[in-house]
């Protein structure tokens, strides 16, 4: 066995298993290391992918060359697009996922990807020297030789389990935390604090009275995760039920309070804001009577359900105590209970947009050791750390994104520029251009970019050619067709539209709010015609819905695209290393230490800095002779 290696990526969580998979396909030897073979992209918490934003970014995984929205295919046993009844920009995929496969899919994809091999042992340092990293050595006694170290040790450094007052180490149930990494790291001059996550209660479905559920099924269309076209859902698929609370368990949740880590000053880290634990909410919330809670499978066959909505930390026979109220559940038994788990972090503002950490070259950090919180957020992140330790090891440029590329390019800016307070979850609000960031043409986006990497294969190109060239035929069909009101009208007339007073381009008529592509080739024989013979059946309907969100809303993606022309100028006016901010006293106090500190690459990247002002700005830009 060898014991020196291109790059070393630590844990094998969502953002480990991105990394290795990226390095390794890009050519270089990479060793992952995990703490337990049999827990590869573990879903440590729901047992779910994708949702508000953060389906947006699978799909920015999957375009990549990614293997996240692939592995979500085929291990779901659900899937829902989410915010339909909004604009295409809102729209996000989300899959409940049998957990077991999806972690066995992973492993099978990482056995089988060459250039990479796995050893199962807990890092326990970092070997530096000359401020670079060069290896990494193991609780079993083992050193690695790497020329690059991805870091992606999730909620393990330093893990600490709450239920109640019972506190035991570990990076989630039934595994241990890792020590020794935060304390060297620390000594060489990083900064680190904790954060606080949870989750909730396992319930056995055998214990629940489904008949006092809401059922909740999933979508039956084409929509899926990955762009390759032979990839759908092959798994028995599942619906989820919703039930309630009511005053009676918020009664009991109340009175367990001074019980509960986050109240009682055990817990004091930070915790999500977004994802509060149900004893937040019912303080938070104070004048709600109910909040809803989901009923989620673990799996395709298994009678274990994930409580969503009832995060906890509360002892044990609160938490039943408090479940036993809502009448679904009222003789429900439990797995296990719901824990919180506080973690080490580092300030992500100690890292440059390719992920490498400033104070150690080849040293990357992916996932929740950034602040970050959620399978996708860690995804994305690994993907791009993987990547550039690669691209850094073959000498060829770096690989970052902007904001109005990617939402992954959104994550890491944010995540590098004004660092993190609470732990980051990416929402379509956090991005400036979402119009231009849509879940459906991600691939449009990024795979000419994955593949000039070498990361999105030969296959994914031609594949997103070949759709882009029937959806601008299909838009081109629609502005050159005629159509005649005489013949259109009592079609429309059936449909509750308005008739034609005189013919217009078929172009004209998607327009409407209430007609679309599949409507209107239904009344016009010519367009499905078109249709049939030129839009390939495997991929007709993604191709159809393509070209009708470019239709409908194409004012708005060009004007946006104005707007994201014209600020990227600031994006490639680069400033790091070009001015002395301690000595720029027309600058305010907080704008040169923070300068100072970031660092940024661009003028665009100062200007997002929380602190930095307009005028700040405009001496920036003076001091580079703008």
């Amino acid at each position: 066995m060898k014991f020196d290696y291109d790059v070393i990526v630590i844990g094998a969580g969502h953002a480990g298993c991105e990394a290795a998979h990226a390095a390794a396909r890009l050519g270089v030897s990479t060793l992952l290391m995990t703490i337990d073979m049999n827990k590869i992209a573990q879903m440590s918490c729901n047992p779910a992918v994708g949702g508000i934003a953060k389906g947006q970014i699978v799909r920015e995984i999957d375009a990549l060359g990614g293997m996240m929205g692939i592995v979500t295919d085929e291990s779901a046993i659900q899937f829902r697009m989410l915010n339909r009844s909004k604009g295409p920009a809102m729209w996000s995929p989300r899959a409940q996922s049998d957990r077991m496969e999806f972690s066995r899919l992973w492993r099978t994809i990482l056995e089988n990807t060459p250039n990479l091999e796995m050893w199962q042992d807990s890092a326990n340092g970092l070997i530096v020297e000359d401020g670079h990293v060069t290896g990494v050595t193991t609780c079993l006694g083992v050193t690695f030789h790497a020329k690059c170290v991805v870091l992606t040790a999730g909620t393990f450094l330093n893990g600490l389990m709450h239920t109640g007052r019972v506190q035991l180490p570990g990076g989630r149930v039934s595994e241990p935390a890792s020590h020794g990494l935060t304390e060297q790291l620390k000594e060489l001059g990083f900064v680190t604090d904790r954060m606080k996550t949870g989750t909730p209660v396992r319930i056995d479905g055998r214990s629940v009275k489904w008949e006092l559920t809401t059922l909740q099924e999933g979508d039956d269309d084409f929509h899926k995760f990955s762009y390759l076209t032979n990839v759908h859902r092959k798994l028995r698929q599942r619906p989820c039920h919703t039930v309630y609370t009511n005053p009676e368990t918020h009664r009991i949740l109340r009175e367990g309070l001074p019980e509960s880590p986050l109240y009682n000053g055990q817990i004091k880290s930070i915790g999500p804001r977004y994802c509060p634990s149900i004893e937040t909410k019912i303080v938070t919330f104070a004048d709600k009577d109910e909040h809803q809670l989901f009923l989620e499978p673990e799996g395709e066959v298994t009678n274990e359900y994930y409580l969503n909505g009832f995060s906890s930390s509360l002892p044990i026979d609160i938490q039943i105590r408090a479940l036993e109220t809502v009448p679904a559940l009222s003789e429900v038994h439990i797995f296990r209970p719901g824990y919180a788990i506080e973690y080490d972090f580092f300030d992500p503002t100690q890292l440059y947009h390719t992920l490498e950490t400033k104070l150690v070259a080849g040293l990357y950090f992916a996932g929740q050791v950034n602040g970050t919180t959620g399978y996708e957020e860690a995804a994305g992140q690994g993907l791009v750390a993987g990547v550039n330790a690669a691209l850094r090891i073959k000498g060829e440029p770096a690989f970052t994104l902007a904001r109005d590329e990617a939402y992954i390019g959104v994550l890491i800016d944010d995540l590098v520029t004004k660092g993190v307070d609470e732990p980051y979850r990416m929402f379509t609000s956090r991005a400036e251009y979402r119009i231009l960031l849509r879940q459906d043409d991600a691939d449009m986006r990024l795979t000419p970019r994955g593949h000039a990497i070498g990361l999105a294969s030969d296959y994914r190109l031609e594949l997103v050619e070949s759709k882009r060239r029937q959806r601008d035929a299909l838009i081109d069909f629609c502005k050159e067709f005629s159509v005649k009101a005489a013949l259109i009208n009592p079609y429309l007339e059936s449909l509750g539209e308005q008739p034609l007073k005189q013919g217009v381009k078929l172009y004209d008529l998607i327009l409407r709010p209430g007609l679309n592509i599949a409507l209107l080739a239904k009344g016009i024989k010519p367009f499905a015609d078109f249709i049939e013979n030129n839009i390939e059946e495997q991929r007709r309907d993604e191709i159809i819905e393509a070209a009708e969100i470019l239709i409908k809303y194409l004012g708005y993606i060009q004007r946006e695209q104005q707007i994201a022309d014209k600020l990227r100028r600031l994006e490639n006016l680069s400033i790091r290393g070009k001015i002395d901010y301690s000595r720029l006293t027309s600058l305010s106090t907080e704008a040169r230490q923070k300068l100072e500190r970031i660092n940024p690459e661009t003028i665009a990247q100062a200007s997002r800095i929380p602190g930095i002002s307009p005028a700040d700005v405009n001496i920036l830009l003076l001091m580079l002779g703008r």
